[in-house]
């Protein structure tokens, strides 16, 4: 467990070896944090506890939401950080708690700029990743063709290329502070069960959330203790259940994205496109339940409520080929996974529904789209169409992909305690910290992930080189 040790803090030699900067986790945010470090001047080890990185960024489409980037005004796209503010604080009902998310709304933009202009990273405005679930503007950036685990392995190559050390396959099992709270180092745990202490003067946390431990996940998600676990299986919240121990406050423990629409069995995430450029949800009843277009990550719950252990997602080759670039559609067709009707009757026969139920909710889609009328969940069609034969279903399941809530932070991402103090020299990001979804999933916005991933590494990795430095 944490403790505190004055004797191991205050004597170098009592480590195996210091460094002035520690981070924990090899994923986008620890990644980002330890090249902002050696950027701004201090020597840096990141640890990772997997041999070969991957993580939730590994896992995510590799996509990143900023406001007024130089690619956003390449392109004529007006945003800024009092339009993303906005936003936020709109999709979170006002629970997005205020400094981070201001935090992020200002910061996200300078930070995405950065990563293309310094770190030479390829990102670009997505401009097919149209304004929808809370995001009123373009502002998804990404890299055309690539996913998560492409951004790490080149994070990965930065980070070799600016001479970072980084120890694989060492796992964090406690962290040393001395009697006045200020971290004077870690042990990790080695696969042959040898166990390190390695001192410091900063530590930031940007490991994983706790998707992947049960006992948390039933003790913060209770609505999701059935969903499948999409996330990586080393989000054990190790970083939250250690900070807590030193006196860190926590906050939006509620808080996950969420994910309706994980292909069975394939294991791959139908891209959010093929909903708002018009796919529908129906259940094992044939029968439409929700507003697709409404919520990208709440949606997972009225999933879960659904007769059965799935749901189906029915669209047509207009929908399919407006999502044809996006990686996980590309894997999807490759396999020949979609179940195919060249009618109504004919898609209702291979996916098992009942086929007048299966037509009669296409036409009920069809006649509101047509009429210029919000249908009876309350979509908006506008110019987007409805499936229409011939059609294309796919099995999905709802879904728990990473957590949002963790350990407060200030806009420094420096980790708070409950009376709104700071911890001298501990940081924190990522699946660490606290995010800005709100208390629960409906506060997703998309690509807020990665978003506050890179902004909160960045701010991190900054203010653990400057305490260090100017100490």
């Amino acid at each position: 467990m944490s403790r505190q040790n004055g004797d191991l803090g205050l004597r170098n030699d009592s480590f195996d070896f210091p460094v002035p900067v520690i981070v924990i986790g090899g994923g986008a945010c620890g990644c980002i944090a330890a090249l902002a470090a050696k950027e701004a001047g201090a020597d840096v080890l990141l640890i990772e506890q997997d041999a070969r990185p991957m993580g939730s960024t590994g896992m995510s489409q590799g996509l990143i939401c900023a406001a007024g980037t130089k690619a956003q005004a390449a392109h004529d796209i007006a945003d800024d950080g009092v339009t993303f503010l906005s936003d936020i604080m709109t999709k979170t009902r006002g629970l997005a708690d205020p400094v981070i998310a201001r935090t992020i709304a200002f910061e996200s933009g300078p930070t995405v700029d950065w990563l293309i202009d310094e770190l030479r990273l390829p990102w670009t405005l997505d401009t097919r990743f149209r304004p929808s679930y809370g995001n009123t503007t373009y502002r998804v950036h990404g890299w055309s063709g690539h996913g998560g685990q492409d951004m790490v392995d080149l994070l990965h190559q930065r980070l070799s290329e600016a001479g970072i050390d980084v120890l694989l396959q060492a796992r964090l099992t406690d962290i040393f502070t001395d009697p006045g709270g200020l971290v004077r180092g870690i042990a990790v745990a080695r696969p042959d069960g040898a166990v390190e202490q390695i001192g410091c003067d900063a530590l930031i946390l940007a490991s994983g959330g706790f998707a992947a431990n049960h006992d948390m996940v039933a003790r913060y998600l209770p609505e999701m203790t059935k969903a499948r676990n999409n996330g990586h299986e080393g989000s054990q919240g190790i970083a939250v259940t250690l900070g807590q121990r030193l006196g860190a406050a926590l906050g939006d423990m509620g808080a996950y994205q969420g994910y309706g629409m994980l292909t069975e069995p394939q294991g791959i995430s139908l891209p959010p496109g093929i909903l708002y450029e018009g796919g529908v949800i129906v259940n094992v009843a044939a029968h439409r339940f929700v507003d697709e277009s409404e919520d990208v990550a709440g949606i997972v719950i009225p999933v879960l409520a659904q007769a059965g252990d799935h749901v189906w997602v029915v669209f047509d080759d207009q929908i399919e080929q407006a999502c044809s670039h996006i990686p996980e559609t590309r894997m999807l067709i490759e396999l020949g996974a979609a179940k195919l009707g060249a009618s109504a009757d004919e898609l209702a026969a291979r996916i098992g529904v009942d086929p007048s139920a299966l037509s009669a909710t296409l036409a009920e889609a069809a006649a509101a789209q047509g009429a210029g009328k919000p249908d009876q969940f309350g979509r908006v069609w506008g110019n987007d169409r409805p499936p229409s034969p011939p059609l294309r279903a796919l099995k999905v399941v709802g879904a728990l992909y990473h957590t949002q809530g963790g350990l407060q932070i200030d806009s420094d991402a420096r980790v708070l305690r409950p009376d709104g103090s700071t911890m001298p020299n501990l940081f924190a990001g990522g699946g660490a910290a606290r995010s800005v979804s709100g208390p629960s999933s409906w506060g997703y916005l998309p690509a807020m992930g990665l978003c506050t991933a890179v902004t909160l590494g960045r701010l991190a990795g900054r203010s653990a080189a400057r305490q260090v430095l100017q100490a």
